[in-house]
Formats: structure tokens, C-alpha cells, sequence
């Protein structure tokens, strides 16, 4: 049955109503940011095919890109609640878009790693600035619900990019480079436009209150575990970086195919996200996270047992599925747990979980690769997956009762 055109306005409004301006200012901004997000995914194969680096050499330049990015998330938030959200957002666009765009042009093998590591590490300070906007604006009620528009729009941008990129790196990977650059620009452009600043005022900090509000979310034991958990479910999840284009190219799918094949992930999302949202919200966080870290873990184990393109496209589905029941509830816990003058640097710690796993996934697909081959790779995702998730139904209580703590005191 179609549904009338009261019923489809009155679901409308209550999927996006409510939602203040600067949310829906990063909103777009990162939209247009992922669309043009084409340089880390396909950075193996650039270094692979164009500069004629081996796997073992092109898999410790992507790492560095992730070790960049380690740093990024505590001085993001060191940044951003100390100075403040635009601040953080300005010195990462634009400089992000600067180093990117020379990446594409730099000749000497010397300066590679540099860049690699700058375009990590400045390029990602944006992430954790903007989701602590996120959590200035929107009210606790809604962020499940904005976490998950969010990303629905940013895995609309990368449907869009990669299969784009794909062909693109076709006639010039110089245009992935220049592309991703400018549409960081664009992103910088909005918010300098749209987004206000959002940081609740608090007292100046000493050096010595600063290192250790950095540490209070490693010290955190209801926060602490949510981040290891983190990163070792993220560890699966960026052999989507280089194990799978290396695993496909040895295949003989070559860098337009891995982009379409890619852009599915994407494109799932984009469709079922919007009907999963309710589901979403009306289960239990931990559970959801659970069932969530399983079918990732089985998605990327599944590409052990065939190499066909019907295959691989089978077991992006599955982690995708798993991807929309996992990412929206995770990205809320940052902004649920974290005192409200710490925002910035517990969604720092949330985006270091993030990078340890980008550092380590391709060092450790590298050699899983060369020392086990690609069965041995997906074999250990499938295995990690289900420990992860175990570890989500172990850790769920702790978090629910802190939860009920924090909305206890503030009522």
C-alpha cells in the first residue's frame, strides 16, 4: 500500500524535525566532504600501481596516515574545548585540503611519508570537533536520531565518491587528490558561514587541568572498556583499505570494479538506514551493538571461502547490515557519557580509538596477507567480530547504569 501524503509528511517531520540549523549545516558540509572523500581508499592502489611501492612499503605509508590520526583526536579535543569547535574545524578543512592536494604532486619518495602522516593527522581534527557540535545542539532525546541522519548523509557521500573515484583513478589518480581538496574547502566554506561556535563557557584551564582532562576518558572504567571494544571492531572494519582492494586486485577486479563494489556498501546504506532508524532506537544499545559487531565480523570472514564478485558483493552486504545496526548507537555513547566540559576531548578519545585501529588495520593486514594469505586475514576478522560482540553484552550493563546515573542527576 502507498502511503497517503499526510502519513509520508507526518513520517518526514518525525525523522527530521526538530533538528537546529547548525546541525543540518555539518550535515551538508560533511555530505559534500565524503563525496569527495577519494584519496584514503584508493591510496594503496595509487601506491601500489603509480609509484611502483610493494605491498609491505605501501601498507606502512597507509598506516601512517592512521598514525597521523591517532594524534588528531586528543588535540581535536584539546582544541576544540579549549579554543573552541570552529577553531578546530578551520585548521582541519583548510589545511587537510592544502596537504591533500600536494600529495598528488610531490615527486620525491622522501616526502611521501610526511604527507601521508600530515593529511592523517591535521586532515581528521575535523571529526571529533564536529560531533561535539552535534552534541552542544542536539538534545540527548534526539542524537540517535541525528547521529543516524548523519550517517545516512555521509554514507550517501561515500556511495557517491567512490564509485566516482573509481573512475576518476581511471584517467588520473592527480584528480582524486585535487577533488578530495576541494570539496574540504567547501566544508570550511559552510561552516564559516552556518555553523556558530558551541562551546559551553567554562573557567581557563592550567596546562596541568588540560593533560588531565586528556586523560580522564582513558581513565574512565565505563568508557575505557567502550573504546577497546572499539578498536578492535574497527580493526576489521579498515580492511576495507588495503587487505580487500589488494584480496580483490589479486582476483583480477581492478580499482573501477573495488570502487562500484564499495559503492554498495553505500548505496545499502543509504536505502535501509532510514526504515533501520526505528528499530535502532527502540532496542537495547548494547544488544544492537552486539548483533551489530557479529555480522561485520561474518561479512568480512566470508570472503575466505570464494573470490567471485557475486561473493565479495554478498559479504559487503552482510557487513553493511551490521554497519547500520553498530555505527549509529556507537557514535551516540561519546556525547551520552562525557561531562559536558569535556565534550571535545571524550570525542577525542572516541575519534583515537578510531585512528589506532586505522594505524594498526593495515599494518597487520599487510603481514596477515604475506604471512597467512587472505584466508588467514578473514579468518581472524570473523573470529575478532565475535569477541567483540560478546564484549558488547558484557559491557552493556555498566553503561546503562551510568547512563541512568548521568539523566538521574541532571533531572
Amino acid at each position: 500500500m502507498i502511503p497517503s501524503l499526510p502519513s509520508l509528511r507526518a513520517t518526514l517531520r518525525e525523522l527530521l524535525g526538530g533538528l537546529p540549523r547548525a546541525y543540518w549545516a555539518l550535515w551538508v558540509g560533511l555530505l559534500v566532504n565524503r563525496i569527495g572523500s577519494f584519496v584514503v581508499p584508493f591510496l594503496s592502489l595509487y601506491l601500489t600501481r603509480e609509484r611502483g611501492l610493494s605491498l609491505a612499503e605501501a601498507g606502512g605509508l597507509v598506516s601512517l596516515w592512521g598514525l597521523g590520526a591517532v594524534g588528531a583526536g586528543p588535540v581535536s579535543g584539546v582544541v576544540s574545548d579549549r579554543l573552541g569547535r570552529r577553531a578546530a574545524l578551520f585548521v582541519s578543512l583548510l589545511g587537510g585540503a592544502a596537504l591533500t592536494i600536494a600529495l598528488a604532486f610531490v615527486t620525491s619518495p622522501a616526502l611521501l611519508g610526511p604527507l601521508v602522516f600530515g593529511v592523517g593527522f591535521i586532515g581528521e581534527i575535523y571529526r571529533p570537533a564536529s560531533h561535539a557540535v552535534i552534541a552542544d545542539v542536539v538534545p540527548a532525546a534526539d542524537r540517535v536520531r541525528a547521529f543516524g541522519l548523519l550517517y545516512w548523509a555521509v554514507n550517501l557521500g561515500v556511495a557517491i565518491g567512490l564509485a566516482l573515484a573509481g573512475l576518476m583513478a581511471a584517467v588520473s589518480y592527480v584528480l582524486l587528490f585535487v577533488g578530495d581538496g576541494i570539496t574540504s574547502l567547501f566544508f570550511a566554506w559552510v561552516v564559516w558561514r552556518f555553523v556558530p561556535e558551541t562551546r559551553p563557557a567554562s573557567e581557563p584551564e592550567t596546562v596541568r587541568e588540560v593533560l588531565h582532562g586528556l586523560v580522564v576518558p582513558l581513565r574512565d572504567r565505563v568508557y575505557l572498556p567502550f573504546l577497546l571494544l572499539h578498536v578492535a571492531l574497527a580493526t576489521i572494519f579498515f580492511q576495507f583499505q588495503l587487505s580487500l582492494p589488494v584480496d580483490m586486485a589479486d582476483h583480477g577486479i581492478s580499482p573501477a570494479g573495488y570502487g562500484l563494489l564499495m559503492a554498495l556498501n553505500g548505496a545499502l546504506i543509504v536505502v535501509l538506514q532510514p526504515f533501520a532508524a526505528r528499530w535502532i532506537s527502540a532496542r537495547d544499545p548494547g544488544r544492537t551493538m552486539a548483533f551489530g559487531c557479529a555480522l561485520i565480523g561474518l561479512g568480512f570472514g566470508m570472503n575466505a571461502l570464494h573470490h567471485t564478485v557475486g561473493w565479495y558483493a554478498l559479504g559487503i552486504v552482510v557487513w553493511t547490515i551490521g554497519e547500520i545496526a553498530y555505527l549509529p548507537v556507537i557514535s551516540t555513547v561519546p556525547a551520552d557519557l562525557a561531562p559536558e566540559a569535556l565534550r571535545g576531548r571524550y570525542q577525542g578519545a572516541y575519534s583515537l580509538a578510531w585512528s589506532v585501529a586505522a594505524f594498526v588495520a593495515p599494518l597487520l593486514g599487510a603481514w596477515g596477507l604475506a604471512r597467512f594469505g587472505p584466508r588467514g586475514v578473514w579468518g581472524a576478522c570473523f573470529v575478532v567480530g565475535l569477541v567483540v560482540a560478546a564484549g558488547q553484552l558484557a559491557a552493556g550493563p555498566a553503561r546503562r547504569r551510568r547512563l541512568e546515573e548521568i539523566r538521574g542527576g541532571r533531572g
